[in-house]
């Protein structure tokens, strides 16, 4: 049977897992605001004054403390690798009309920049892993309620206080078996983008937050809106084929000096070049 965490992405978005799940481990981290549009402003800015330039030293230090650890965790901490082993499809449930093509915007350029990652929507319910949840941010908390239940969802509030909320379920091996998103969809674009790409990735099994790492998305006090490269390095070493699902941090740095020349190689190939060195 599937164990369940729950993860709180930064700024204040959080990450619940699936209701089909049956409970053994919850891990809660939380995000802020959402993501960013074609070009919303906002989210211009911030990618123009991204950093993109990183050490070895940057990249790993980050992976270790997102990859590895999480924000709030109902059982007894684990730092393993979570991650998905087999397709991903994103179903929609809520006003797909309002921000559906916006998320799959999103999930195309996740795709785009993640190599040997199988993301894509799905319109049936039945083989979707990945449920996405838009609703109304004022039904943001009794949504929450109706997921984890009313005292977890009360810890949730006070440790968390998120605007937007994902998780994952994993099984015995640390394979993820389900991840779902809670998203605001009435919210602003920038924060809709925000909460999104946050939300998503963190699904995806990068599911700390870490305020020491000045350059991710998973960081409390950071907001982009965007995919941005620092992050695009973190799922794609999770997501090389030699990173497996229960690794633990010492078994994936010995990979490491070989995997990491081929991220850099594909982060600059994704990136134009004044992206990505």
């Amino acid at each position: 049977m599937a164990t369940r965490e729950v993860r709180v992405p930064d700024r204040q978005c959080a990450t619940v897992i699936g209701r089909a799940l049956t409970v053994a481990a919850l891990v809660l981290l939380a995000t802020q605001n959402g993501t960013a549009q074609s070009e919303n402003s906002e989210i211009a800015k911030r990618r123009a004054a991204q950093q993109t330039s990183f050490s070895d030293r940057q990249i790993i230090d980050g992976f270790d403390k997102i990859a590895f650890r999480a924000e709030l965790q109902f059982d007894r901490p684990v730092e393993r690798i979570r991650k998905f082993d087999e397709p991903v499809r994103v179903f929609v449930i809520g006003d797909a009309a309002h921000r559906g093509d916006e998320l799959a915007a999103i999930v195309a350029d996740i795709v785009a920049h993640v190599n040997h990652l199988d993301l894509a929507m799905s319109a049936d319910p039945q083989t979707a892993n990945f449920v996405v949840t838009l609703v109304p941010k004022r039904d943001l908390a009794r949504t929450i309620r109706s997921y984890y239940g009313p005292t977890r969802a009360r810890k949730i509030q006070r440790r968390l206080r998120p605007q937007c909320l994902s998780g994952i379920g994993k099984d015995a091996n640390y394979r993820i078996r389900r991840a779902e998103a809670i998203v605001p969809d009435d919210v602003d674009d920038f924060s809709f983008y925000d909460c999104a790409y946050e939300e998503l990735l963190q699904g995806l099994g990068v599911i700390n937050d870490d305020s020491s790492v000045p350059w991710t998305m998973f960081n409390d006090e950071v907001q982009m809106g965007f995919f941005d490269v620092y992050d695009q390095y973190l799922v794609n070493i999770l997501y090389d084929p030699a990173v497996r699902p229960g690794m633990t941090k010492s078994e994936v740095h010995v990979l490491l000096p070989e995997i990491l020349p081929k991220v850099r190689a594909w982060v600059a190939k994704v990136n134009p070049p004044e992206r990505a060195n």
